[in-house]
């Protein structure tokens, strides 16, 4: 039986690395990281906006900005999609059910 998954295709004692993606596979969890990032992108443009309209004072406005670069830091962090790291990633996306 043909396996559908690299997970499936390799002796379960190789590490990630070893395992092969076909381009089919790669192409389809690249689509999957890139609609997660986006929607991720999307929420946090919603809520800047919210966050931009209730400023009241100059504290206010550095709140933001800091909220802004750490959340930045966050997702750059989380969606380094590297080949090296792509189990890594997109297992992390569906343990947050960022993707199904």
């Amino acid at each position: 039986m043909t396996s559908r998954f690299p997970s499936e295709a390799q002796n379960s004692n190789q590490g990630r690395r070893d395992w092969k993606w076909s381009r089919t596979e790669k192409a389809i969890a690249r689509k999957a990281f890139d609609v997660a990032l986006q929607r991720e992108l999307q929420e946090l443009i919603e809520t800047t906006k919210r966050m931009a309209g209730a400023i009241t004072e100059p504290a206010d406005l550095w709140e933001l900005e800091h909220r802004l670069s750490e959340r930045r830091k966050e997702i750059d962090r989380k969606y380094r999609f590297r080949e090296s790291r792509r189990m890594e990633v997109l297992g992390r996306l569906l343990c947050e059910k960022a993707i199904a």
